[in-house]
């Protein structure tokens, strides 16, 4: 049965069809229209200049610059995150080592500003509020990046939807929630790394866009050159933050569902051989993984250029990296270790010291399980003549060989507690806080030396070291192996009750492998000042491979990225983040009230969360009429409306659930700024689906036919022009960028009506909360209430 309306029917799937009517017989068969008018139409939406378009990108691009730099310089001082990311700035123009959990890029463009503008980085940025006036800062310089890439990203996303072939309506809404959103504003007008982010990801998009479009020129000189922007711009995303790899995922799905495409051997440009295939495969290979590849590569090797001087990040590198800095006060300082030596040994991750005090175990802990009330031994944080233990042999030297000797890698030691004259061992009993862990306590010396003897070996294993080298202070950074057991020595952060003095707990893991395990010997307090081990020849800087240094620093990002769980007070869950539920608290100033309160604009995000679901319940709907055999889609909404919400609207929403869906596996801290890429890609349904709901009344079936007939012949054309590959087709006459081909020349009144609530709506949210993005001016109590819609932490409220 076929479900009728007053004008057409809906079709049911698989049932007869109507034959479609040659283009050049589609006047005869239309009442009212005649060929050329028709014929004129489709041309026109073929070659039309777009003025209107380009008028409206022109005015988009101003607003944005306005917005992004209106008062650039307020306020003086040192906001939030930029005691972080100036603080790099500086660190490059002094060529001093630092280390970070982001990539390079973001940062060096910081330090590329700077240097521009002829400043030293004689300024740290240590505390937020400190005076970038009074320390001499060209702080605007600084903040000037992030404002110029804020401001291009909004004509960016213009022109993302204008190449999809969106109306001009739906371009408007898309961009004016980006341009008029507090959030985006906020960020990009600070030393903060998002914009660069931002910017990069939508390019990445818009690249792929164009690049998409010239599908059927493949091979072509702007085939090549957009795959490899597109290439470039990826790169240049994840090289700025890790989370960079989600437009990796948007793009790479993308693109294996077109070359899925291009495998199908019914696809209307013609089947392609197997050796076409490949060529695709292959280029794609190259300009989408490869080149970003290298290209992130080359950051880091100019990140290791720079930075030659020793500095604050020293201690997250190994030895043999930190001797490749100079001034290296490890290395300068390191001096090698004889038996007999009195030592302290020092945790690398959390700098605590070896303790051992006379207090014991408790017989049995808050779980119930048995210690051995043995003598506790501790991770103490301060120096204290409680960590002092001597490095001995496992046997004594005899008495006539006086001679010191040095102690090397991979040999067996034994360590005595100077204070208590007891010495260390692990046995096969639990820890305190793990159960799978051996607990480390000591004996008394005529124990350890008869039935205790094999619990009290330990042997040296130096990281990365070489057999028999030369074991040292803090360069020699090792891992304390229970020789009978094979467990290392280990220590974590959380603190042992009162009955150890919240001090440290220290254990045997049974994974040996783990980071964590490593610690290294701090000094040598026996050993007398005057003594000639402590006298220091000049070092020599060390070389190491490229390769070396870049996984070293992607162990110990990743490492120390994933370590980032500590609560932050205006941290945020993911589910907080499409309905603005919290914002983050970047300044305040208390003699005028003046405060910077990141947070976006409610209205656009509220409405951009709400046209999501509606997208979703479209695609539930249309899935579920298909199912009963009716085509509701292209018989009311044109042809082409399905293809167009699946592939064009449904790239954005991907696009969206690429950038957020994954923050809720993450068990790092998380902040509301995580979600400017994915609100942006929000914007792009937002202003694709006002087109799809709000128009009422579009192109008919024979004049769609029509220019697409046009196009066809347009393409074939294309190839007799010098220059370019037979098939080439424009981007800017592409079938994908002509609004009127899809709508034809009908009203769009229902879509400006419906972009103007919009805007209206957005624009007047935007200007409520601006003086907590820019920080000025200070508010009331009650204006301060006012702005509290969803009980934001706003300061000032009384």
């Amino acid at each position: 049965m076929t479900t009728t309306t007053t004008n057409s029917s809906l079709r049911q799937r698989g049932s007869a069809q109507v034959k479609k009517t040659p283009t050049k017989d589609l006047a005869k068969k239309q009442p009212g229209h005649d060929q050329s008018n028709l014929v004129a139409r489709a041309q026109r939406s073929v070659g039309g200049v777009h003025w209107d378009y380009k008028l409206a990108l022109l005015i988009f691009t101003l607003l944005a610059f306005a917005t992004r730099f209106y008062g650039l310089s307020h306020p003086n001082e040192v906001v939030f995150d930029e005691v972080h990311f100036g603080k790099f700035a500086s660190y490059y123009l002094q060529r001093t080592y630092f280390f970070d959990v982001h990539p390079p890029l973001g940062k060096l463009l910081f330090a590329l500003m700077g240097w521009f503008v002829g400043y030293d980085g004689h300024f740290l940025f240590d505390n937020i509020g400190d005076s970038y006036i009074t320390n001499n800062v060209p702080y605007v310089a600084f903040r000037a990046m992030p404002a110029l890439l804020g401001a291009l990203t909004v004509p960016i996303v213009f022109m993302i939807m204008w190449d999809s072939g969106y109306s001009l309506p739906a371009c408007v809404v898309a961009t004016g929630m980006v341009l008029f959103d507090n959030a985006h504003i906020g960020q990009t007008r600070l030393i903060l790394l998002d914009a660069t982010l931002v910017f990069a990801m939508s390019l990445s998009v818009l690249s792929y866009i164009r690049f998409y479009k010239l599908r059927h020129a493949p091979f072509s000189r702007k085939w090549w050159k957009w795959l490899l922007l597109t290439g470039i711009s990826l790169s240049c995303v994840i090289s700025t933050k890790y989370v960079g790899v989600f437009t990796f995922f948007t793009i790479g799905s993308a693109v294996a569902i077109d070359l899925w495409g291009l495998l199908d051997i019914n696809r209307r440009q013609g089947a392609l051989s197997l050796p076409e295939f490949g060529k695709h495969f292959a280029a794609r290979l190259f300009g989408l993984i490869l080149v970003p590849f290298f290209f992130y590569l080359f950051w880091f090797q100019v990140h290791f250029a720079i930075l030659s001087r020793s500095g604050p990040g020293d201690d997250f590198m190994t030895p043999e990296f930190q001797q490749t800095l100079s001034d290296n006060v490890m290395a300068m300082n390191s001096v090698g270790i004889d038996y007999y030596d009195v030592i302290t040994i020092r945790h690398k991750e959390t700098k605590t010291y070896l303790h051992s005090h006379v207090e014991k175990y408790p017989l049995r802990y808050e779980d119930g399980r048995i210690s051995s009330q043995g003598q506790q031994v501790t991770g103490y944080p301060y120096n204290d003549t409680n960590n002092h233990w001597q490095i001995l042999p496992p046997e004594p030297y005899p008495e006539t060989n006086t001679s010191p000797r040095r102690v090397h890698n991979g040999e067996v030691v034994k360590l005595r507690h100077i204070v208590t004259n007891t010495m260390l061992l692990t046995h096969d009993v639990a820890s305190p806080y793990y159960p799978t862990n051996q607990e480390f306590t000591t004996v008394p010396i005529e124990e350890a030396n008869d039935k205790r003897f094999n619990d009290t070996l330990f042997e040296i294993k130096i990281e990365n070291g070489k057999d028999k080298q030369e074991f040292k202070t803090r360069s020699g950074h090792f891992k304390l192996i229970h020789f009978p057991t094979k467990t290392a020595m280990w220590t974590h952060t959380s603190p042992l009750p009162e009955w150890a003095f919240k001090q440290q707990e220290i254990n045997g893991n049974k994974n040996t492998q783990q980071s964590s395990n490593i610690w290294y010997v701090e000094e040598i307090p026996s050993l007398p000042a005057d003594s000639e081990r402590m006298k220091m020849e000049p070092r020599v800087v060390k070389h190491m491979p490229f390769w070396k240094k870049y996984i070293e620093l992607q162990r110990s990002m990743f490492f120390h990225n994933n370590a980032l769980t500590s609560s932050h007070p205006y941290s945020s869950q993911p589910f907080q983040w499409p309905f603005l539920l919290r914002g983050v608290s970047f300044w305040t100033k208390n003699d005028t009230r003046e405060q910077i309160y990141f947070l976006g604009n409610p209205i656009g995000w509220w409405l951009a969360s709400s046209i999501l679901a509606v997208f979703v319940g479209i695609i539930g709907a249309d899935q579920l009429s298909q199912r009963r055999g009716i085509d509701v889609l292209d018989e009311l909404w044109g042809p082409g409306t399905r293809s167009r919400l699946y592939n064009s609207t449904g790239f954005f929403f991907l696009t969206w659930a690429a950038h957020y869906l994954p923050f809720y596996l993450m068990g790092r801290q998380l902040f509301l700024h995580h979600y400017l890429p994915a609100h942006l890609a929000s914007a792009l349904v937002t202003g694709a689906l006002i087109e799809f709901v709000f128009n009422v009344d579009p192109i008919e079936p024979e004049e769609y036919e029509a220019s697409q007939s046009l196009l066809a012949d347009g393409k074939k054309r294309s190839g007799e022009r010098s220059g370019e590959r037979s098939g080439e087709i424009s981007p800017k006459h592409h079938p994908m960028s002509s609004t009127t081909s899809r709508l034809g020349h009908h009203s769009q009144l229902a879509m400006w009506a419906a972009a103007g609530v919009v805007m209206t709506a957005v624009i007047g949210g935007w200007y409520y909360f601006l003086p907590l993005t820019y920080g000025k001016p200070g508010l009331s109590v009650e204006q301060v209430l006012a702005r509290k819609w969803l009980g934001y932490d706003l300061h000032f409220a009384k």
